[in-house]
């Protein structure tokens, strides 16, 4: 997993001058388990880098009143990673670089908050918060603190996109012997409370005159000096060298009057063994759990629980011990917790795979308007308990039920209350695979809202209808896969994909799929028996239509005139043909297991391996099969499965050949029956289209 990891440009990634967000990257850079697949990016003039990963993006305008620095940082970022696929990006302190980022690399995010949101151009108001809890896989907070004022003004049931990582510190593994020494770490301002230190510190080390006062840090605006010969400014100290002058100090103060965001230097100290005093700031209190808290935020408290913790040395010991031995955040576990977060947004399916247990929303036609009469051909319903009985749990929606349940007053379809249906139902249900067949009821900006939800989301559509170039319904057909294909992520079709492509239709992710069968569904087995009828065979003027359509006439009932001329001794039983109305539900099935054998005639001029769905029922139910070769279907079953013809001659002439053989043609029938559901079953169909959405590898065909 390749990751990038973006420092603010103001952040110095060195170490002479590392500070908080720099020291924080390098800390849980050094124990991740994808440290040798992160790079760090970052601004700065100096060369000790505190990591050899480290890259640094020139910013040429970086003082400019007239040109935006981080726009300049993101064009040179996007310039410096053109070569580069990032799994993960992640951002630290700048929603702003995410807001410019997010539509120019193709990546999942991570944001990550050092200091309060409400501050920060990208996430002061309302708007652009909810914005980045739609857009972000994950924001990271460094203390509660800063994640409730992320949170001011929304729903905290939204904060299941975030977490909170705490700076961290690795602690010495005992306590080293102690100086007599008072010490503040930090910027020497007024907002940090260094005029309260000052003023505190000076009473103290008038009346203790062993103990002395140090200070570490720097400001460059105007603030308070301390003049007393127990007292010094160390001045700005490399982060080593604090810890080290930390560890042999006695007391550590931190009486900042800001809001803290989280407060290293307190977690610092405190891991130090250094008796720790701070103010109850911002996410101060968050740092350690042994320490005293200034009750009011004014020098005389400072000075009294400074001179508390000098005059009882036993208190002063006891916070000491209990700061080091219970260090409250460590390095290695948080560090684990972060590759934790990037290996759960990175690797979604595969972990959803290896559970076997992904939530699949299928989307079809359950045609309760016709009363479920279509229940045996219908594929989404085989789709669906293929994917149940993979161990996968499925949500059905009936697009056209639905549509039809909800007509206004005036009998109009209301769509874009189907469209918040579906939104609304995708949030509640977060899926991770749409499947969806044979519908134009779904917008188009409706799966973009999908995607713009949850960018792992994986959208399928399948087609069961032919597309071959003779027949004049495949138009309209192929206009429909059209509509969707450039937006979802594959598409499956019953015929072979070279059929499209040689009409010059280029559809990307494009795969066929045989029309399954369902044990509960092609339940009975011809082939063990000897039906009165010979041959069956069933067509309709459309699945939605149950009746004949007067005047209605195509190629198949031309084939079926000459067929039966050639075949007046055979007992047929051919629906939907010569005034015989079409027969559907349990009707088919009574019909079907009173034949012998079955006619596999589709619409159209044969194309490669394009079959009704009528196949998985003749065959499914031990029919013995007959199909035109110029299907090709020949490349799946052979001729010990199913029988060939070659023209209606030759199918004649075979129809009344095994109407004779009788053993021959249950033989026959019953090995296609066990091909067939060897290999076409909805178990394995749903497997491979799982597996092909997913970009796995399969063998099903």
């Amino acid at each position: 997993m390749k990751i990038a990891t973006i420092l603010p440009y103001k952040e110095n990634y060195t170490v002479s001058k590392a500070q908080a967000a720099a020291i924080w990257v390098c800390d849980f850079f050094k124990y991740s388990k994808f440290k040798d697949n992160n790079l760090i990016y970052g601004n700065t003039s100096g060369k000790d880098f505190l990591s050899k990963n480290y890259v640094n993006i020139k910013i040429n305008n970086l003082k400019s009143k007239f040109t935006s620095s981080t726009k300049e940082y993101c064009k040179n970022f996007i310039i410096e990673t053109k070569n580069i696929n990032f799994d993960i990006i992640e951002i630290h302190n700048r929603p702003s670089v995410f807001n410019y980022l997010k539509n120019e690399k193709d990546s999942k995010y991570i944001l990550y908050f050092h200091n309060d949101p409400i501050s920060m151009n990208g996430s002061k108001t309302i708007s652009e918060r909810l914005d980045l809890l739609d857009n972000l896989e994950k924001i990271i907070f460094v203390s509660k603190w800063v994640r409730d004022r992320f949170f001011m003004g929304l729903d905290k049931k939204l904060s299941n996109k975030t977490e909170i990582v705490y700076p961290s510190i690795d602690k010495p593994k005992k306590i080293r012997s102690k100086k007599k020494r008072i010490v503040f770490v930090g910027k020497l301002n007024t907002s940090k409370g260094y005029d309260i230190y000052k003023t505190s510190i000076l009473k103290i080390l008038n009346e203790f005159n062993d103990w002395k006062g140090y200070s570490i840090g720097d400001e460059s605006r105007d603030r308070p000096y301390i003049k007393h010969k127990n007292h010094r400014e160390l001045g700005f100290l490399k982060h080593n060298k604090v810890l080290e002058f930390l560890d042999s100090s006695e007391i550590a103060v931190v009486p900042s009057r800001w809001e803290e965001p989280f407060g290293r230097t307190a977690l610092e100290s405190s891991s130090r063994a250094c008796a720790t005093i701070i103010s109850n700031r911002g996410g101060l209190p968050e740092t350690t759990d042994h320490c005293l808290v200034l009750k009011k935020l004014n020098s005389q408290d400072l000075y009294l629980n400074i001179k508390k913790l000098i005059l009882n040395s036993n208190l002063r010991k006891k916070i000491q011990i209990k700061g080091f031995k219970n260090t409250k955040h460590l390095i290695k576990e948080n560090s684990q917790l972060i590759d934790n977060i990037r290996e759960n947004i990175g690797q979604n399916f595969s972990l959803n795979l290896i559970r076997n247990k992904l939530r699949i929303i299928n989307i079809y036609n359950t045609g309760q308007k016709n009363f479920h009469r279509l229940y045996n051909i219908s594929l989404g319903k085989k789709f669906t308990n293929g994917f149940i009985r993979n161990g996968h749990d499925v949500l059905e929606i009936s697009d056209r039920d639905y549509l039809r349940q909800n007509r206004s007053l005036f009998l109009q379809k209301d769509n874009s209350k189907f469209q918040d249906y579906l939104i609304n139902t995708f949030k509640n249900y977060n899926p991770d695979l749409i499947f969806f067949g044979h519908t134009k009821n779904i917008d188009r900006s409706t799966i973009n809202e999908f995607k713009s939800l949850n960018k792992n989301i994986i959208i399928s559509q399948w087609n069961e209808d032919p597309v071959m170039k003779s027949l004049s319904y495949s138009k309209k057909n192929i206009k429909n896969i059209l509509n969707y294909s450039d937006l979802v992520d594959h598409t499956f079709i019953t015929s072979h994909p070279s059929v499209l492509k040689n009409q010059k239709y280029n559809i990307k992710n494009l795969h066929f799929f045989f029309v399954p069968v369902d044990k509960n569904i092609e339940c009975f087995d011809v082939s063990k028996k000897k039906p009165l009828k010979d041959i069956f065979y069933a067509m309709s003027h459309g699945v939605n239509r149950a009746t004949l359509k007067k005047g209605k006439n195509d190629s198949r009932i031309h084939f079926l005139n000459t067929l039966v001329n050639k075949i007046s001794e055979i007992n047929y039983d051919f629906y939907g043909f010569q005034n015989k109305e079409p027969i559907w539900g349990n009707d088919f099935y009574k019909a079907l297991i009173n034949s012998k054998m079955g006619l596999n005639l589709s619409r159209g001029l044969p194309a490669k391996y394009y079959s009704s769905n009528r196949i998985a029922s003749l065959m499914g139910n031990g029919l013995l099969t007959f199909v035109d070769r110029k299907t090709q279907l020949n490349d799946i079953f052979t001729k010990n499965e199913i029988i060939f013809y070659d023209n209606i001659k030759d199918l004649s002439e075979k129809i009344k050949f095994y109407k004779i053989k009788d053993s021959l043609r249950q033989k026959i029938a019953s090995n296609g029956k066990k091909k067939y559901f060897k290999y076409f079953n909805e178990l394995k169909t749903t497997k491979y289209f799982i597996e092909t959405s997913l970009g796995l590898k399969n063998d099903l065909y």
